[in-house]
């Protein structure tokens, strides 16, 4: 019989409402939520048919009938509220990105460690059908050697100072929360860089509007990747070796579908996005889930040691570019 696993949602915003959207949809178990006030909790419990409501993140870690705790908290506040869950003894999914930079995120993770508890970063694309069978390709050789990526991650989104996104001290800007997404691509396919040159421009708030990075690997590779809050890119993305490339649709962090094209243009292969309830965030909840029925504490997937390397390169970005965060 398959262990019960069960979810706690720390915190009610945006994100939080799709992931447990999606979880409720395909039957996985929310147990509980917590927020900070007990009426965006019931009201959170109420719209998602949760069963607990707790009016702090120190009762929801606290409850025992929670098994495993989604952080969804903006990201400088994720080492937080990781801690305070694992030193609860929950497990942990925490949503992208991993931290705030990479002294955070080895402290989550030698913590999780020391405990012998899941941490898991929320990279949802990573267990994406599209990226499943994108690693498959990858692994059978069919582009021959891969020497070059090329991803973008832009966004038309609010100029309001006071949005989150554009606010220095909740870690706000194009980087971490859109760039995230190409530079953990880059990671995945090629590792950690060896180089890096990066370029941006900034909105008047501190917080950068665009980023554009150039990554070189040990063997010669290339990465490059752009990411933007103030305007509405194609969102595509391409893989290409010696033997052919893959041309991934918009949106390519999200579910979408893909061609395989050799040197000369002929199409091998067409993926097309596959069909399932809900948004997609469910499949990192799945892996979630069977890594704690298996007793591991890091995914081979999403290895959380990557968390850590990506969040060092992306430390690497940030000091190119002279972005800093209050309290650094």
């Amino acid at each position: 019989m398959t262990a019960l696993i069960r979810w706690g949602i720390l915190a009610t915003g945006g994100i939080a409402h799709s992931f447990t959207n999606d979880l409720v949809q395909n039957g996985h178990t929310v147990q509980a939520v917590g927020s900070r006030r007990q009426t965006s909790a019931d009201a959170f419990a109420v719209e998602l048919g949760i069963p607990t409501a707790h009016g702090s993140y120190e009762a929801l870690v606290n409850d025992p009938e929670v098994d495993v705790i989604y952080v969804s908290t903006p990201h400088p506040f994720h080492a937080e509220h990781a801690t305070l869950a694992l030193n609860a003894g929950k497990h942990v999914l925490i949503e992208k990105p991993f931290a705030l930079n990479a002294r955070e995120a080895r402290q989550i993770v030698d913590l999780a460690a020391s405990k012998n508890l899941l941490v898991l970063e929320a990279m949802w694309t990573r267990f994406l059908p599209h990226m499943v069978r994108i690693r498959e390709i990858l692994a059978a050789g069919t582009l021959g050697d891969v020497r070059s990526l090329l991803a973008d991650h832009t966004q038309d989104l609010p100029d309001d100072p006071e949005h989150r996104l554009n606010s220095l001290s909740l870690g706000g800007g194009a980087l971490l929360d859109l760039g995230v997404y190409p530079v953990n691509f880059a990671n995945a396919v090629f590792g950690a860089p060896d180089s890096i040159l990066a370029s941006a421009s900034f909105k008047s708030t501190g917080a950068d509007a665009q980023v554009a990075t150039i990554f070189r690997y040990p063997g010669g590779q290339i990465a490059m990747t752009f990411a933007a809050s103030d305007t509405l890119g194609p969102t595509t993305a391409s893989i290409i070796g010696t033997h052919g490339r893959i041309d991934i649709d918009a949106v390519w962090y999200a579910p979408t579908g893909f061609r395989v094209l050799d040197n000369v243009g002929t199409i091998l292969e067409t993926f097309t996005a596959a069909e399932f309830t809900g948004r997609g965030m469910h499949f990192e909840a799945v892996e979630a889930e069977a890594l704690i029925r298996a007793a591991k504490v890091s995914s081979a997937i999403m290895p959380a040691e990557e968390s850590v390397a990506i969040m060092t390169t992306l430390d690497a970005v940030r000091a190119l570019i002279g972005l800093r965060y209050p309290g650094e």
